[in-house]
């Protein structure tokens, strides 16, 4: 078993075992969150002049992120997402997709990014460190709403902030111990809180399954999947979080337990684009509660009337 995915039990599903690593652990994750708590009460929040949205949460991994950014950026025309492109192999300021036209490649934008400029027919995906960098290239094309993609972190940009929050949570403290970035009350610092089984539904769409399926995914806490798993998984192969897939070796596994075809997600699919491998595909959307959408209107209405006055 991969250092990576026990280490990934420690923080989204503890067992009685695993307490004595967290309380070792303890002492550093009360730094942290300390010191995160430290800079986002004294950080500065530049106003760029342009409504801005960000999608974020506060665990590491997955929560919905990137289908929800998705789902947001269909709604609006002239709409940039910035993202940090994780997972990419590739520094600096990349315009991924242009009003729907991609870029780049997955190995220059990372998986996630790839996902959503694929995804969106009208909408600009850039990927920068530096996401100062990405607005201001944003607008300078004529953007105008600019969403960004993971960016609760980023204390020093004025936006409207959601926080997405998963249905079940075991492990409440920050990083190292747990899962959190910040302490889990600094959600309430958010302009909305958007929890699954409450705000938002998951609904998996499936294409191509066949009797006999090989799980292969690279994607953060690879067993919130088991829930949407259809029948026919013969055995699940877990990669690190955003890694790059081996077309020859997935080919041997393939073999070895006499697969018929590979299970993947979305994200997953992007970086397999030139294998010329079977895939049985699983499509996540989300059912958005629909007030959700209104606040974040009021929200862009509203920035946009106080700018003209």
């Amino acid at each position: 078993m991969r250092l990576s995915y026990m280490y990934e039990q420690i923080l989204f599903h503890p067992k009685w075992y695993h307490y004595l690593y967290i309380l070792v652990l303890l002492p550093m994750a009360l730094l942290y969150g300390i010191g995160m708590w430290i800079r986002r009460k004294t950080a500065k929040r530049n106003d760029f002049g342009i409504p801005i949205i960000s999608v974020g949460n506060l665990i590491v991994g997955g929560s919905g992120k990137t289908p929800f950014v998705i789902a947001l950026a269909s709604r609006y025309d002239k709409v940039t997402i910035v993202s940090r492109g994780y997972g990419r192999q590739s520094k600096g300021l990349i315009e991924v997709s242009y009003q729907g036209e991609v870029l780049t490649d997955v190995i220059q934008s990372g998986d996630e990014a790839m996902l959503m400029a694929q995804s969106l027919q009208h909408a600009s995906v850039i990927v920068s460190e530096d996401r100062s960098k990405g607005i201001m290239l944003a607008k300078q094309q004529g953007a105008s709403l600019i969403i960004l993609d993971d960016g609760f972190n980023q204390v020093g940009i004025e936006k409207f902030e959601i926080i997405l929050e998963p249905m079940r949570i075991e492990n409440y403290l920050p990083f190292p111990a747990g899962p959190f970035r910040e302490f889990f009350f600094c959600k309430y610092m958010a302009d909305i809180v958007v929890k699954e089984g409450r705000d938002f539904f998951r609904k998996v769409i499936y294409k191509n399954l066949q009797e006999r399926m090989l799980l292969v995914t690279a994607i953060s806490d690879p067993e919130r999947l088991n829930v949407y798993l259809p029948k026919g998984v013969i055995q699940k192969i877990y990669l690190p979080d955003h890694d790059y897939f081996d077309e020859k070796e997935l080919m041997y596994l393939m073999k070895e337990h006499q697969a018929e075809s590979l299970l993947v997600t979305q994200k997953d699919e992007v970086k397999m684009k030139s294998f010329k491998l079977p895939l049985s595909k699983m499509k996540l959307e989300l059912d958005i509660n629909k007030d959700i959408f209104q606040k974040i209107e009021e929200y862009v209405e509203g920035y946009r009337r106080e700018k003209q006055d």
